[in-house]
Order: structure tokens, then C-alpha cells, then sequence
């Protein structure tokens, strides 16, 4: 009897790089790792990832994690065509494994090369194109192989102002003050993730930076994931900014949080491994910032789906995960002349920030705040998704329709300062700096939330459910201050919720009563 003809794996198919140039193929005995997602045991209780009760991570194992049987299977399958586990962790339902290129090639289905992409960030790196192929016997079992296909997946969403001393900056606690976060809060017993896909930091930046601010340094720990370090390239303009404007951020806002920072390749496998081990950690973390993405179409629709369950788990877990919405307006920076969104912004399960552009009286209240549009210097990622459809939480908030018809979930869901010219002062490598962009928001609001978890006593999850209630077109949300002038391009403000700055900026103490806490006098 013939043996069953293996089966395509879904969404694993990947475009070819345009522009990029074939090399060579990868060395057949070079070793190769990937992620393997398993299924759940059991559909993750809606009710769970939406309402206000949680579960430990222990808790979602057993009841949502892989099957014992699946993680036995996929073993004896793996390891039966000379391939090595080298980990797994069955409440993310992720099993981690290695072998030559030729074994992996081979066993999933596929061709792997050596490409050179000069837009990609890295001069050579492994490419794959088309689907990938499952064993019979793993159909249905594996839903995601993350990782034989190691591109640069996403880029840093900050703006680096080119003259600081120019620029109308903020430091985050004066930003903080002007968005009315709560007093009597700092952050104390809570943890903050913070997700990185390269450059570093040095501590003798933190303690320079925060002894200038008279703000007791937060406690920062670096987190190694799929080999990445704490690397820093001593370049305030590489992705050294994107990891001091995020520590620094949080610090300044939330500074008796503790940070533990995911230090991942810049790869849709080391992007969900962060995210997965952040998320799955303990103590459970009250936020997860991240300040990475890229359009939804650059993404196979395998590692969509990976990264928006692992956003799901973290609503179950009571963590809620805030992204950066994207710096290159309605577009996204793609060439089609479409609008496109950002992922994992667009993810249903995140908490998408957009960006305004912020100016202050003397007084020390807001004077303006409009959406971040600087000609030839970025504007705010907003749009409808092409990828998810509209969640509940959205469906009387006046989504429009896609700009190809039907209908999608809208990005962003909250707003914050992002304008480079009205941005943040920050140190990087030694450097004082002016940066902005939404990169800048997801920590903000990830601070905030800090301090509302605090207060609240208890993390928020899928806090989308609370923020939208009861929303209708042109209204203001409680808590929201609504940004009602400017366009990232195909999208205008207006009153309520808007693909530019979504339901608005926070009014952070309006924010904890709207949410059920009571502000500390």
C-alpha cells in the first residue's frame, strides 16, 4: 500500500521577495530551527478571552493548551524523520525543533535558499516560497510552522527627530501629567513585557537618564529568546532607540513597574516566541508593549493566526497587549497604492495605538492635540483590516468599509503623542534625542495600564470590551479626549472612534473610573 501523500499546511503559503536576489541554496547540513503550533485541546472559552475573570497560565494549559496525545504524536513524527525537539511548552502549544536544512526541507515540503535583500535589513537570509507540506498523520495537529523562512518580519515603528534642540519635545512624566494619569499610582506590584527584535541597551543610559528626571530607576531585566541578547549597536538611530524609547517610557510613567524585555530575532518565528514566553510568564505580566509590525499582507496568514491566538491567551491570562499602529499613514508605506494596515496591530486581540501630535499651554494643560501627520516625516497607521473581520467590541462604532468593500476590524483602537516634532526626550546611547512615532504610544499605554491594574487591583485583558461600551457613531467614550482634526491620508478625524486616532487620547483618571477603579487622593 502506498504511504498517504503528504498535505498542504494552511496559510504557510509565502510570497517571493521582490527584488531579492537568489544566492545560493542553504548549506544541506547547516542546521535549521522552526516553531511547530499545535491545536488547542479545546476552543478557548469566548467568554474567557472577553469578560472580566481570568485563568493562570497553568489553568489555560490544561484546559486550552496542546493535548498530551498531539505533543506525543508530533514527537514520535518529528523525531521518526531525524529531526531533534529541542523544547516544548504546551500552554503556548509551541514545540520547538532543529535539524540539517536538507531533513528540514525535505520533511516540510519546501526549498530553501539564501537570498539578498537589500530593503530587508540583513544581508543574506534563508527564503522559502509557496506552501508548505505536512505528514498525513500531522494534518490538522500542526497548524503553524514558523521559522524555516527567517526575513526580517517587521520594522521599528519610531521617528528619530533629526534636530533635537528644535523640537518641541515632552519628557514621558510631563506627557503624563498631561494626560491626567492617576494619582497615587506608580506602577507598584505590576510587570510590564516589553517585546524587541534587535538592538539593546546599556544600564549606565537608564541611570543617567532617570537620575535627570529625579525618577527612581525602574528595575529592567533583559529576557533571551531563541538565542537574541541585549545587544546594543552604540547607534541611537538603529533599534537601540526603539528599545531605550520604550524602557524609558514605561519607566518614567510607571516607574515601580517591573520591565522584563523579550530580546527576539527579527523573524515571524522569533516574534511569536517572544510574545508567547512574555505573555506566558510569572508573574503574568499587566501589559505587553510592542513597537514592531508591518503591513498585514506581509505576513503569512499562518503566522497571523499565531500571533492573534497568543494575544487571545493573553486576554484569558488578563494581560492586554498594546501595539504600535504603524508610522506611514493610511498606506502603510506599501507601494499598491491601497490602504493597508498594520500587524499585529490589526490584530482583534491588541490593543492598536494611533498617533496625534500634541502641543501644551504654558499653563501646563493641552493646548491642541491633532492627528500626527508631518509632511515627509510620517503620520499615524490607521485603517480597516484586510485580514479580521470586525469584532463585537466595534460593531456600533461606525467602522467604515474597506477601501476594496466589506467590512473589517478597525485600527487603531486609542491614541497618544507621536508626532516627532512634539515628542518624547529621550537618552539613547549616551545621546539626548527627540523621538515620536506610535511606537511611542504602545509603551504609554502600557504604563497607563500599569497604574489602572494597580489601582484596579487586577490586570484588564481584552480591555476593548470596557473602552468600547455602549460606543456609537460621533459619541466620546468616557476617559477619551477626542481628537477630532486631521487625515493620515485616506482617513479623516471626526467625532468618536476614527481610523486615525481610533476612540482618542486617554484622560488617565476619567479612564479609572470609567473602568470601575476609584483615584487614590
Amino acid at each position: 500500500m502506498n504511504a498517504p501523500q503528504p498535505v498542504v499546511l494552511p496559510g504557510s503559503a509565502r510570497s517571493e521577495l521582490a527584488g531579492a536576489e537568489v544566492l545560493r541554496p542553504v548549506e544541506p547540513g547547516g542546521t535549521v530551527t522552526a516553531t511547530v503550533l499545535l491545536r488547542r485541546r479545546a476552543e478557548l472559552d469566548p467568554e474567557l478571552v472577553v469578560g472580566p475573570g481570568t485563568i493562570t497560565p497553568a489553568e489555560l494549559a490544561e484546559r486550552y493548551g496542546a493535548a498530551d496525545e498531539d505533543l506525543q504524536r508530533v514527537r514520535e513524527v518529528l523525531t521518526g524523520a531525524g529531526l531533534t525537539i529541542t523544547g516544548t511548552h504546551a500552554g503556548s502549544r509551541r514545540v520547538s525543533v532543529s535539524g540539517t536544512a536538507q531533513a528540514m526541507a525535505t520533511f516540510f515540503g519546501t526549498e530553501l535558499n539564501l537570498v539578498h535583500y537589500p530593503g530587508g535589513g540583513a544581508p543574506e537570509h534563508r527564503a522559502r516560497s509557496g506552501d508548505l507540506h505536512l505528514p498525513a498523520e500531522l494534518a490538522g495537529v500542526v497548524v503553524g510552522v514558523l521559522g524555516l523562512d527567517d526575513r526580517p518580519q517587521s520594522r521599528a515603528q519610531f521617528r528619530l527627530h533629526a534636530q533635537p534642540a528644535a523640537a518641541q519635545g515632552f519628557t514621558p512624566d510631563q506627557l503624563g501629567r498631561l494626560y491626567a494619569f492617576p494619582d497615587g499610582t506608580d506602577g507598584t506590584g505590576q510587570t510590564v513585557a516589553i517585546i524587541e527584535l534587535g538592538g539593546g541597551f546599556k544600564p549606565g543610559d537608564l541611570t543617567a537618564y532617570f537620575g535627570g528626571l529625579k525618577i527612581t530607576p525602574p528595575q529592567v531585566t533583559a529576557v533571551e529568546v531563541d538565542g537574541a541578547k541585549n545587544a546594543p549597536t552604540g547607534d541611537p538611530s538603529s533599534a537601540d532607540g526603539e528599545v531605550l524609547l520604550d524602557i524609558e517610557v514605561i519607566g518614567a510613567l510607571a516607574p515601580r513597574a517591573a520591565q522584563l524585555v523579550y530580546f527576539a530575532p527579527n523573524t515571524d518565528q522569533g516574534f511569536l516566541d517572544a510574545v508567547s514566553t512574555a505573555v506566558h510568564a510569572t508573574p503574568t505580566p499587566a501589559a505587553v508593549s510592542i513597537s514592531w509590525g508591518q503591513s498585514e499582507d506581509a505576513w503569512t496568514g499562518q503566522a497571523r493566526t499565531a500571533m492573534d491566538q497568543a494575544f487571545a491567551d493573553a486576554a484569558a491570562l488578563g494581560v492586554t497587549v498594546c501595539v504600535a499602529s504603524g508610522d506611514n499613514g493610511s498606506t502603510d508605506g506599501q507601494s499598491d497604492n491601497a490602504q493597508h494596515v498594520d500587524f499585529p496591530a490589526s490584530s482583534p486581540h491588541a490593543l492598536a495605538c494611533g498617533g496625534t501630535r500634541l502641543e501644551a499651554s504654558p499653563t501646563g494643560s493641552i493646548a491642541a492635540e491633532t492627528v500626527w501627520n508631518t509632511t515627509g516625516g510620517g503620520s499615524t497607521g490607521g485603517g480597516v483590516s484586510d485580514a479580521f473581520p470586525p469584532p463585537g467590541f466595534q460593531s456600533t462604532a461606525g467602522v467604515p468599509a474597506r477601501s476594496g468593500g466589506g467590512t473589517g476590524r478597525g485600527v487603531p483602537d486609542v491614541a497618544g503623542n507621536a508626532d516627532p516634532e512634539t515628542g518624547y526626550r529621550i537618552l539613547v546611547d549616551g545621546q539626548q534625542s527627540v523621538i515620536g512615532g506610535t511606537s511611542a504610544v504602545a509603551p504609554l499605554w502600557a504604563a497607563l495600564l500599569c497604574r489602572l491594574a494597580q489601582s484596579a487591583g487586577r490586570g484588564f485583558g481584552l480591555v476593548h470590551t470596557q473602552l468600547y461600551g455602549g460606543v456609537k457613531p460621533g459619541t466620546v467614550q468616557p476617559g477619551f479626549r477626542d481628537i477630532t482634526t486631521g487625515t493620515n491620508g485616506a482617513y479623516s478625524a471626526s467625532g468618536g472612534w476614527d481610523a486615525c486616532t481610533g476612540l482618542g487620547s486617554p484622560d488617565g483618571t476619567a479612564l479609572l473610573q470609567a473602568l470601575g477603579g476609584t483615584a487614590k487622593q
